[in-house]
């Protein structure tokens, strides 16, 4: 999915160009590397190397008549470069031509992801310290549970992109293998030193045994990182959804001058942004089980595999490439109402503080079960009658008979409750300069 939104780059490394193009990398890396070991003509090698490119309109118009791409390739290149094509593709396989171009693409791929995530984490880390002391409430099962602050949920994010971000680097380097060892890797035509040379000219490392392909648990293993990133975007986007609601209303995606939500409704603002990266996620997970899929072949290799990698490699690059630049835009964007979260904090009447007056009472020599009781009373008189949940303490003599007015202020102080926050946050945005120092 191609937008306004995603790297002009990734976009290149998935046509049919540059596909063709890489295609000729390896044959030329393969053709230099026989030329050094004496297997070919040098003369041939170097007629191969000044070839500039294949038009890939010309290589689809062979396919029509071979329907088989590298044969069709091979023929537009012998078209090119004359008789120095009896050395073309010699003592190659295709997957040896196309699973080590793949690696190729999805190696560059991956580095683009890895600098879109960059983007992301600095968009995170900068609304993190902007909120690191922004009190809201923490909510459980969707319930108000204890108060927090929006920057320690943005630490959380932070943390979680930055594992996304350690997956999908140990991911490029497990794709960023390439093979040139023949039908079903016995190397029964080249010898190893020609993947070696191919493989250290292209950047990759050659696979330590192949069969007629490179396997394809790797190519899972960049999927199952691409799709844990965009369930972590998912999880990021569902949130800014949940708290955008009208009824809480303490964030909201930027809404540009001009902006419509809505045909039938000029009052709208949508989250539409979160909504698409809600969407796109489930695609990418769809994609990581078909990579599975893949896993499976029979014996040294079918091409069953082949038809299904064709559409989820680039589609999932590709996606989440969007994803992330345009998450990254959210965030630095998104409209945050600090007012709206205190406020909302404070509409269940202070019950949110009911654990630590339980704790306090329990400091005191009071059992944890008559505590218990004591608290869940007068919190339940407050849910359901909408009194202070303070003052309904306060004019509890069993309460008061325990804690002195002094000590029941304390157990409501905000500042004592969110005391730990800001180093926890700190602490989470401190970890990966320190990794990178």
């Amino acid at each position: 999915m191609i937008s306004r939104y995603t790297h002009p780059e990734m976009g290149r490394i998935w046509d049919d160009q540059r596909k063709y193009d890489t295609w000729l990398k390896v044959e030329v890396a393969a053709a230099k590397a026989m030329a050094a070991t004496g297997m070919i003509p040098e003369e041939a090698a170097s007629d191969l190397a000044a070839c500039e490119g294949v038009d890939a309109a010309r290589i689809d118009e062979i396919e029509q008549t071979t329907q088989h791409d590298v044969i069709a390739f091979t023929t537009a290149v012998a078209e090119i470069i004359g008789p120095s094509a009896r050395w073309l593709h010699f003592g190659l396989t295709s997957s040896d031509v196309l699973d080590t171009a793949l690696a190729v693409q999805m190696r560059e791929a991956a580095t683009l992801l890895l600098d879109d995530l960059d983007a992301a984490l600095e968009a995170v880390r900068e609304r993190a310290i902007e909120h690191r002391n922004t009190p809201m409430i923490g909510r459980t099962h969707g319930v108000h549970a204890e108060p927090m602050t929006f920057g320690l949920k943005l630490a959380l994010w932070y943390a979680e992109l930055t594992r996304s971000r350690e997956r999908l680097a140990r991911a490029r380097d497990i794709v960023s293998v390439g093979k040139i060892s023949g039908a079903v890797g016995t190397y029964a035509h080249l010898e190893p030193e020609i993947e070696a040379r191919v493989c250290a000219e292209l950047g990759l490392t050659p696979a330590p045994v192949a069969s007629q392909v490179i396997q394809r648990d790797r190519h899972a293993e960049l999927l199952g990182a691409i799709a844990l990133t965009g369930a972590s975007l998912e999880k990021f986007a569902v949130e800014i959804r949940g708290l955008q609601k009208t009824e809480l209303g303490e964030v909201q995606e930027g809404f540009a001058k001009g902006q419509k939500g809505s045909s039938a409704m000029p009052h709208k603002r949508n989250p539409i942004a979160c909504e698409q990266l809600t969407g796109l996620a489930r695609l990418l997970r769809s994609n990581a089980h078909a990579a599975v899929e893949n896993i499976a072949l029979w014996h040294e290799r079918d091409i069953s595999h082949s038809s299904v990698e064709r559409v989820i490699v680039p589609d999932s690059c590709i996606t989440l490439d969007h994803m992330l630049r345009r998450f990254a835009r959210v965030m630095r964007a998104l409209v945050v109402h600090p007012d709206r979260m205190m406020e909302n904090l404070e509409r269940s009447r202070g019950v949110v503080f009911s654990g630590t007056v339980l704790l306090e009472l329990a400091r005191r020599g009071v059992s944890r079960e008559q505590a218990y009781t004591w608290v869940q009373r007068a919190a339940m008189r407050s849910h359901d009658e909408g009194f202070d949940f303070r003052m309904l303490l306060a004019q509890d003599a069993e309460v008061m008979g325990v804690l002195t007015t002094a000590e029941l202020d304390e157990a409501f102080d905000l500042q004592y409750q969110l005391r730990h926050v800001g180093p926890i946050v700190d602490r989470v945005l401190g970890e990966r300069e320190e990794a990178e120092a």
